[in-house]
Order: structure tokens, then sequence, then C-alpha cells
């Protein structure tokens, strides 16, 4: 079959995205770790260069950002800790008290179902109590125990804790050049339109970087305000903690959700603690949900309300958490397409007949 040179250029094309396509798809596991130093180089590079433009060597104002980044990431982490070591030792003289009471609650409730069996909360109490009261000798030998058993799976998570950092170095050292051989790459009688594309993506993805950091700058101070208010003790870094790892939806949420609730818990009697961290955190979901996310990051985007939303859940069903992660800033991208798209549509003769 004789194909003419436009088919056989669209043949060319289709092959060399399956290809490219297949060669991902084989390799996921290895490029996972340079997509999210690119991802992060994309994120960062330009503060390298505001300091390149400052006389600053590039070498140098690439180290200052990489270990900026890392302190900030470590910083984040670390707020967790005072939390621990306040809480721990509070939960070990808690929990004897907080058996007793279950004990108390559960039994007649579980005897109108007929299960008269006493419940072993003694066994219970001394198992809780041996792994919260274990040193960190035996946390240490019971984490080497582990290591052994999926050796594959720590060596892949510290080797990737050293990559992740050290192609991040590379690729904002040589971020311009890299872009440069990339460009080369497009053939010349599309690069003008591929320019326009990537320049008005690149435009986007920064208003979304914007906007989520509003976002998270915003979350905490609530959060941190609010539970000051209320009387929490460890509000600063519960607050901060929550409000800076909104970003991953859901399971930022949920975990501080939960340190707010132990804190809650453990610092006031009764049902006080619980319920006003119930009230703070589900205002602060509906503040997140339906003010802060569409109007900082769905509007600076392009996107209504109801299509944050939408790309959530879609993105979400269709690739998962990973998805759910991606959703916004995909769907800006995916909206620059669809507009081009439709601007070629409306001057094409299928459309004007």
């Amino acid at each position: 079959m004789n194909l003419t040179p436009a088919q056989r250029q669209t043949v060319s094309w289709l092959l060399i995205a399956a290809a490219l396509f297949a060669l991902l798809w084989l390799l996921a596991p290895v490029l996972a770790p340079f997509l999210v130093a690119a991802v992060l180089a994309y994120a960062l590079h330009p503060a390298v260069e505001a300091l390149a433009r400052r006389l600053v060597p590039r070498a140098l104002a690439v180290s200052l950002v990489v270990v900026l980044a890392g302190v900030a990431a470590l910083a984040l982490l670390l707020l967790i800790v005072p939390i621990l070591a306040r809480e721990l030792p509070m939960l070990r003289e808690q929990i004897p008290l907080g058996i007793e009471r279950l004990g108390r609650f559960v039994s007649p409730w579980l005897a109108q179902f007929g299960m008269t069996q006493p419940l072993d909360m003694a066994g219970l109490k001394t198992m809780l109590m041996k792994a919260l009261s274990g040193n960190l000798e035996d946390w240490a030998t019971t984490l080497l125990s582990s290591a052994r058993i999926g050796g594959s799976i720590v060596l892949t998570i510290v080797g990737n804790l050293v990559l992740v950092p050290l192609v991040l170095f590379y690729l904002l050292l040589d971020w311009p050049q890299f872009t440069r051989r990339l460009h080369l790459l497009v053939p010349p009688r599309l690069r003008e339109p591929v320019d326009g594309f990537l320049g008005e993506c690149d435009e986007l993805l920064g208003q979304y970087l914007r906007g989520q950091l509003l976002v998270m700058l915003s979350l905490s101070l609530w959060y941190t305000v609010t539970l000051a208010i209320a009387g929490l003790e460890l509000a600063l870094p519960v607050g901060l903690f929550t409000g800076l790892l909104i970003f991953i939806p859901y399971l930022g949420f949920g975990l501080g959700l939960l340190l707010a609730l132990l804190t809650a818990l453990l610092q006031f009697n009764g049902l006080y603690g619980l319920a006003v961290v119930a009230v703070v955190y589900g205002l602060g979901q509906v503040l997140e949900s339906f003010i802060l996310t569409p109007r900082l990051v769905g509007e600076r985007i392009g996107l209504n309300p109801l299509a944050v939303i939408f790309a959530l859940l879609a993105f979400g069903q269709l690739f998962g958490f990973v998805g759910v992660l991606a959703a916004l800033p995909l769907s800006a991208l995916a909206m620059v397409a669809a507009r081009r798209v439709l601007k070629r549509y409306l001057a094409s003769e299928l459309y004007r007949g």
C-alpha cells in the first residue's frame, strides 16, 4: 500500500511516540528518581537563575538552592519531633486508664449481643505498654531485622534519597544547556508553535506553584492560630505540619488531624479537645476545598471550582494517589492544549464547511 508523504510522516511520529511510551513503561522504576529530580529542578531553577543574574557562580548558586531545599524538607520532618517527644511519655501514662475506660464502655455493649466472655484488657494493656516502653536499641534491632527481610526496598529508599539530590544538582547546573538541547530536537518548522505552547504552560505552572504556596501558608496560619486559641500547647508544630503538608491531598490533612487528635486527647480531659480539633479541622477542610484552592489555585490557572473538583476526582480515579497530586498542573497543561486544538478546529474546513 502506497502512502502519501503526509501519511508516512504521521506513521513515523506515531511509531516514535509508541517507542518512547514503551521505553518509559519498561524503565519506570529506574526513571522515578530522575522524574522527581526533574520536577524539583523545574520548580527551583528560577531561584538559581536569580542568583546567577546577581553574578553568583552557577555552581555555588545551585549548591545553595539544593542545600536550602534539603534543609526545608528536613525542617518539615522535624516539626513532628517535639510532638512525639512530648506525647509518647504521656501516652504510656494514659494507656492503662484508657484501656480500663474502653473495657467499661465496650463490655456492656457486647453483652447486649450475647458476648459475655470478658475481654482480655490486661493482656492488651501489657502488649501496648511493652511496645511503647521499648528503648532505642530495641527499635534499632527491629528496624535492622525488617531491613534484612525487605533489603531491596530499604536499599531503594536510601538510594533514592542519595540519587535525587545528586540528579537535581546536575540538572540545575546544566539547566540552560539541557533545555537548549531539547529545543534543538524540535523540527524547525514546529519550533514557533511549540515555543508558544511551552511558554503558556510554563506561565500557568508558575501561577499554580505560587497559588499552592499561598494555600499552604494560609492553612498553616489558620491551624496554628485556631489551635492556639483553643489552648492546644503544641499548636505551632501541629498547625505548621498540617498546613505545609497540605500539598499532598488527603494524606497531609489526615496526618495533621491524627496528630492534633492525639495531642488533644492527651492534654485535655473529656471530649473538649476532640470536639475542638474536629471543628477546627472541619472548617479548615471547608476553607481549603471551597475557598482557598479554587480561588488561589483554580483561578490562577484558569480552572473554575467545579473543574478543580472534577480534576481531582478524575485523575484520582485514573491514576490513584499520584493522579491526585498531579491533577491540577496536568489539568492546566491539558487546558492549554485544548484551547489550541479548539482554535485550530474553529479555523478548519471541518468547522467552516
